[in-house]
């Protein structure tokens, strides 16, 4: 019988290279892979359900599970993480010293309330310094470019925060200049920090970070990867072997970042990797990227909480509601 074929959208991250490049392949599927960024994924397959697999933003996948008939099933593959102490930026003239200074002001969020970055940076000053998401008043836009409207959003935004959408060709990294935001939550670095216009709201925010990793053991997760639950439906066995898939594909990865220890990462063109590599072995362990629930619990846990505090869903979701149940247990 003929493999199954399935379009995946993705970004060629180096843990999914070798997936898209075909080096490996799922049992049973014939993966025709599509090398797009998210913010091109996420229109395509929120409005138009375009793509079979695909990554997909972890706030915006929750945001689908509200539908009467939710159209996604994600499997635990993580395609993005990032830490957000570092993503936090302010207006150097604003005032702004320390995250309570931040309630009250005007601050701007990349594409949307709910836009994954912005989720952990609200939840992160919530739980550490008490700076609550509706004590801000939100300014919706594009950092550098103007984004088009957001009618494929699957959440709206809670009714007691105030936010307002940018005028038609405005951009928040230039706002954030003038003064006329105070703070910035995104995933693009804006323009004036090389200036001196704009500064970190966390000036050592590496140490922040590390940090904050040592204390909680949580590397917020940014993006997962869906599947049409049409298809599962029809197929119930493609989340276990597109997981499977994925998670080969991420072990080839790491083994290679290992081999290539001994000779200093030199074809990574990056100045002092390998001792970055180490420095990060040593908090993180032998697997800073994990997939699965089991190793991702606590982040997962605090994601789901965030997203329901911050009002993007009507209730707690549970970890075991939102992923393929054949994938639940590795």
């Amino acid at each position: 019988m003929a493999d199954l074929p399935l379009v995946l959208a993705c970004l060629k991250y180096n843990h999914v290279r070798a997936l898209l490049d075909g080096e490996v392949r799922p049992e049973g599927i014939d993966l025709t892979c599509l090398d797009l960024d998210p913010e091109v994924i996420h229109p395509r397959m929120l409005r138009d359900q375009e793509f079979d697999v695909s990554e997909l933003g972890l706030t915006f996948y929750l945001g689908t599970l509200a539908k009467d008939e939710p159209p996604f099933i994600a499997i635990p593959v993580f395609t993005s993480r990032g830490f957000r102490h570092g993503t936090i930026y302010v207006n150097a003239k604003s005032g702004i010293e320390k995250p309570e200074d931040l309630i009250g002001r005007k601050v701007g969020e990349q594409r949307a309330y709910g836009h994954d970055a912005g989720m952990w940076s609200k939840g992160i000053l919530s739980d550490e310094y008490g700076v609550r998401a509706d004590q801000l008043t939100y300014y919706i836009g594009g950092v550098l470019n103007p984004v088009p409207g957001a009618d494929w959003l699957p959440h709206a935004p809670p009714p007691h925060v105030e936010i307002h959408h940018l005028a038609p060709g405005k951009t928040l990294s230039p706002m954030l200049e003038a003064g006329e935001i105070d703070a910035l939550f995104a995933a693009t670095q804006p323009r004036g920090l090389e200036q001196g216009l704009v500064r970190r709201l966390f000036s050592d925010h590496v140490a922040q970070e590390r940090d904050y990793f040592r204390r909680t053991a949580i590397h917020p997760i940014m993006h997962t990867v869906v599947i049409k639950r049409e298809i599962v439906r029809k197929y119930p066995w493609v989340p276990r072997a597109l997981y499977r898939a994925f998670i080969e594909a991420k072990r080839r990865h790491d083994e290679y970042y290992r081999s290539i220890a001994s000779k200093m990462h030199r074809v990574l063109s990056l100045c002092w990797a390998t001792e970055l590599y180490a420095e990060n072995r040593k908090l993180m362990g032998d697997d800073a990227w994990p997939y699965g629930v089991a190793a991702n619990r606590k982040a997962l846990e605090t994601a789901l909480r965030y997203h329901h505090e911050q009002g993007m869903s009507k209730r707690r979701f549970a970890v075991e509601e939102i992923f393929a149940p054949d994938t639940l247990n590795d």
